[in-house]
């Protein structure tokens, strides 16, 4: 909430919430980005709707790269947000299921939780006790970035098609080092698949399943492949 400099007005907006992914099934990967369109109050609002009634400039809303769990079936992917005070406002978020991320089945990876930063004076700020931020003050050109989980995998990441996998990393879904570090699945600098290489990495046997990811951007130890 704050005053919209365009005419003295106060006002209380609530963007979001943001769509999250959904779990893997046992046939399909999960479906992103999806939001629920039966209460009143779950709107999934056009940027430019909001930055025409309100002093805000949404700076990217996007699918969030590795936020779906890994998987034979691959989960679905959250969304991130990031929206800059174009005047000052106040913001509280009330955001739960942080630590407590939507999980696998069948040896299938925990998917990324929601999360929440603050831009101030040109630094990220993401410290904050299971995203919860309340009446915090944001000057112009502050920003906060809202990220939302996504779904949890079924089935072993390593039993993924490798195309399919290498489709997910053309298409932003999946991380190169994901690819690499948890699915096992080697991709050349044109983005397809080197068979040989894959095959042989996930013949092997003295590597350990890389660890849970703490974010989407930690996934576990890099694994070190050359294709060919």
């Amino acid at each position: 909430h704050g005053i919209n400099p365009a005419d003295g007005k106060f006002y209380i907006v609530g963007i979001g919430p943001l769509g999250g992914g959904w779990g893997a099934k046992e046939t399909e990967d999960g479906v992103s980005a999806t939001v629920c369109i039966n209460d009143g109050d779950t709107h999934n609002s056009p940027s430019e709707q909001l930055e025409a009634k309100f002093p805000i400039l949404v700076e990217s809303y996007k699918l969030r790269e590795d936020s779906g769990g890994p998987g034979r079936n691959r989960g679905g992917l959250g969304c991130e947000m990031v929206v800059q005070a174009l005047a000052p406002f106040q913001l509280t978020t009330r955001i739960d299921r942080v630590h407590c991320k939507p999980w696998g089945l069948e040896n299938g990876g925990e998917a990324a939780g929601n999360g929440i930063a603050l831009r101030r004076g040109g630094t990220w700020e993401t410290e904050f006790p299971n995203a919860k931020v309340f009446n915090v003050r944001l000057k112009a050109g502050d920003a906060y970035m809202m990220q939302s989980g996504g779904g949890g995998g079924f089935g072993r990441a390593t039993e993924r098609d490798p195309q399919l996998v290498a489709r997910d990393v053309r298409e932003g879904y999946v991380s190169r080092r994901v690819a690499l570090d948890t699915y096992r699945v080697v991709i050349d600098g044109n983005g397809a698949v080197d068979g040989g290489s894959t095959r042989a990495l996930r013949a092997r046997t003295d590597i350990a399943p890389a660890a849970p990811a703490e974010t989407a951007d930690d996934v576990g130890p890099q694994l070190e492949v050359t294709p060919g």
